[in-house]
């Protein structure tokens, strides 16, 4: 079982960043993959970002790539999702979920997470 806890978001102005963080529970969280999701208000689930168990291989959409950074520090059971130039669009609440793998994968699709945090509100105004 795995407990995850965002926080980090807030109010920030088009162009600003935020850091978010996302602490889990446990003592294996190095045999997890990590994701990081996002729903805006009348809008599906979509995905933001992954990182495989090492941090060694990420993957990220289209609409964040080049601005927003995953990375994940094994020893502290965290995963961060940095956020830059955000715009107004980027508003939604974010999640960050855990896959249990073998391998040195990265997972994008939510049927492939087994743990999901409650999220953490980002708003960025225009």
């Amino acid at each position: 079982q795995v407990q995850l806890v965002e926080s980090g978001g807030g109010l920030v102005q088009a162009g600003g960043s935020l850091r978010l963080s996302c602490a889990a529970s446990g003592r294996t969280f190095s045999s997890y993959a990590m994701g990081w999701f996002r729903q805006a208000p009348g809008k599906e689930r979509e995905f933001v970002a992954a990182i495989d168990r090492s941090g060694g291989s990420t993957y990220y959409a289209g609409s964040v790539k080049g601005r927003f950074t995953i990375s994940r520090d094994n020893a502290k059971n965290t995963v961060i999702l940095q956020m830059n130039s955000l715009k107004p669009e980027d508003t939604a609440v974010y999640v960050c979920a855990a896959a249990a793998v073998r391998g040195s994968y990265y997972y994008t699709r939510e049927y492939q997470y087994d743990y999901w945090g409650q999220g953490t509100q980002v708003t960025v105004s225009s």
